[in-house]
């Protein structure tokens, strides 16, 4: 096994799989891909019943589905060609959407313009399940593992199976500032030479917001690569930034080093939970979606803890809409199991209600920026597609490559449907009021 296979932890395999199906492009290796390599059993009924809710589904939306041996669905647009439909029905019907994304990683079906197809899908998400179905999710959908809660050791192991694979994996679709995060451009359709500096806008802004300057006392939660931890510091923060990514900090440590800022910034192992100190600033960029709905009360208190009165929180966040959050946000997903264990993608009523709720925190402003969000995905997606020789080289398979593609098809659709936004928050903290003479 390849030290990317032994980085890369999956899903529990599917019990009473069956054989590989025989129109497979290729054997898939069963030793990192157990559920992918092998097809679930489902009984006859299940799987007829799947596929005529599946073609039911494809039928009404603005898109083209070609089953193998059978007549197209759809009303016309992006084709979606199901190579062996008895696997994808298969799949289906015992994995829910799970099996879905499983079967574009076997290589069961595929699309000429996956985000084209992938957005329509985003776009109808409530109306894909009948609504006899969807008052009975509860008993169908898939529950998240015990073992993926986001205690503190939990969240460590969480963080670590996704942001530890590889920072040179990362580093191939990535700019040069390492910055995994939606960016900020001054206009569409945007490129891979503006990347950088669209991403230090971004920073930027979060800075401002946040009034970081000369000797602003920062506390960053979720370091990444440690670009904002040094462009504070180039401003004259001093900088306290936390990670539980072992890969983040080492590299985040050697920029810092490299960039001569070792005595402004301080790059720490440690949870949100277990940072102490009183800080001017917080800075925060789409770590919450990592934390979890249980914890969202623990995290926000966690911020308002750190910081001074008077003190101001920039937070970055993707959001989705607040019906879909409650109808999703116990259900076990396909990004749970093969990318964000563990996450959950709040609402902005969510996080406006739990630091209402539960801090002294005041909202004082929020911008949205969906569509920078796609177009980012998009220049990640054309370069990791660039350089899948890299990738390959570096120990990632075949099947890791479809994933790895899926999820940033899937990211982007989502923003381009509207399914999904991102925020920019400036949250204030008030001085307490003066006691009475």
């Amino acid at each position: 096994m390849t030290t990317a296979e032994r980085r890369f932890t999956i899903g529990t395999p599917i019990a009473n799989a069956g054989a590989v199906s025989a129109s497979h492009p290729r054997p898939v290796d069963p030793t990192p891909w157990p559920d992918i390599a092998a097809i679930p059993r489902a009984s006859r009924v299940r799987t007829a019943l799947t596929k005529a809710l599946v073609r039911r589904a494809l039928a009404q939306l603005p898109l083209r589905a070609r089953f193998a041996g059978a007549p197209d669905v759809g009303k016309g647009g992006p084709l979606i060609d199901v190579r062996d439909p008895a696997a994808f029905h298969a799949r289906i019907g015992t994995e829910g959407l799970v099996g879905f994304g499983e079967s574009y990683m076997a290589g069961e079906w595929d699309a000429p313009d996956l985000v084209a197809a992938l957005t329509v899908l985003a776009g109808h998400a409530a109306e894909l399940i009948p609504a006899p179905l969807q008052r009975l999710r509860t008993l169908w959908a898939p529950r998240h593992p015990h073992t993926e809660r986001n205690t503190p050791d939990g969240s460590r192991a969480n963080i670590s199976r996704h942001y530890d694979l590889s920072n040179d994996l990362f580093a191939l679709f990535l700019d040069d500032t390492l910055s995994y995060s939606s960016a900020v451009f001054r206009g569409f359709p945007a490129s891979q030479d503006l990347l950088a500096a669209a991403q230090h806008r971004k920073i930027d802004r979060l800075l401002d917001l946040a009034d970081v300057g000369e000797g602003t006392r920062l506390l960053e939660i979720g370091t990444g690569w440690g670009e904002l931890a040094l462009r504070a510091a180039a401003r004259g923060a001093r900088v306290t930034s936390l990670t539980l990514s072992r890969e983040q900090r080492d590299l985040a440590v050697e920029r810092v080093r490299a960039a001569g800022l070792g005595d402004r910034v301080s790059v720490e192992l440690r949870d949100y939970r277990e940072a102490s100190g009183t800080y001017d600033a917080v800075v925060s960029v789409e770590m919450i979606e990592a934390v979890g709905a249980e914890f969202w009360p623990v995290y926000f208190r966690a911020l308002d803890q750190r910081l001074a009165p008077g003190g101001r929180l920039a937070l970055q966040a993707i959001t989705m809409p607040h019906d879909r959050m409650l109808a999703s946000r116990d259900t076990f997903t396909w990004i749970h199991k093969y990318v964000f264990p563990g996450g959950l993608i709040p609402s902005t009523e969510a996080i406006e209600e739990t630091a209402h709720d539960h801090t002294a925190l005041r909202l004082a402003r929020r911008d949205a920026f969906g569509a920078h969000y796609a177009e980012t995905l998009r220049l990640w997606r054309e370069r990791f597609t660039e350089r899948a020789g890299e990738a390959a080289a570096l120990g990632f398979d075949k099947v890791f490559h479809r994933l790895w593609t899926f999820y940033l098809a899937y990211s982007e659709a989502g923003f381009r449907s509207g399914y999904l936004d991102v925020q920019q928050y400036l949250f204030t903290k008030p001085h307490p009021e003066p006691r009475g003479q």
